[in-house]
């Protein structure tokens, strides 16, 4: 087991189980996928570390075990079409590819979506289309969808995005402010119905372009 291997191994039984993913599949994923190819050059001793990673224009790696929670908690099968919101460094994409048919992936930043469809393209993974776009309004030329994530948080969650779910699609995002955020999953139940449930709490940085309501009350 070379380095980079024997780090991933680390990572998936140090940080990835004890946060309670346990999907046999996912984990088959994230002992995979290549991390390393996904961070930044100035930042690769910290490619496996439990930490968040700054890309650059005001955006972050998650924590490997936030991205494997996340990806574990939309119950792929491997037949799904799923929109990401927030491509970022790519590696999110790469492990919903993993577990999912195709992956529909927006990035706002011109340069961290080039990039990421570069670290994509470089660990073999042909089944994430990469768009520059602000993924708020999300993509319903390509809509429905049988999952959504959204790769930061954000205050609430656009409707626009709840009625691009399929009938039993789920949208997965870490809602909430300031200090007080949790991983919600919304469930398109029927045509006009969604349900939703918190399942963990995690504060994580926003995703741009969603717009922030307003505090005042009137």
């Amino acid at each position: 087991m070379n380095p980079q291997e024997q780090a991933r191994f680390n990572m998936v039984e140090q940080q990835i189980r004890p946060w309670q993913v346990l999907d046999p599949q996912v984990l088959s994923v994230l002992s995979h996928v290549q991390r390393e190819l996904f961070v930044p050059h100035a930042f690769q001793a910290l490619a496996y570390t439990d930490t968040e990673i700054p890309l650059g224009h005001g955006e972050f790696m998650a924590p490997p075990r936030v991205a494997a929670r996340l990806v574990q908690d939309l119950h792929l099968t491997g037949v799904e079409k799923v929109l990401e919101i927030g491509t970022g460094s790519g590696y999110m994409a790469a492990l919903l590819a993993g577990r999912a048919q195709r992956v529909v992936s927006f990035e706002i930043n011109p340069e961290l979506a080039s990039n990421a469809l570069n670290n994509l393209q470089r660990a073999g993974i042909t089944n994430v289309d990469v768009r520059v776009a602000d993924g708020s309004a999300g993509a319903s030329g390509d809509a429905p969808f049988d999952a959504i994530v959204l790769g930061g948080s954000v205050a609430e969650v656009p409707q626009a995005l709840l009625q691009q779910l399929a009938i039993g699609g789920r949208l997965l995002a870490i809602v909430g402010n300031d200090h007080v955020m949790a991983a919600t999953l919304f469930t398109h139940t029927t045509d006009a119905t969604w349900s939703s449930q918190s399942l963990w709490d995690h504060t994580a940085p926003r995703l741009q372009g969603f717009t922030e309501p307003s505090r005042f009350q009137f």
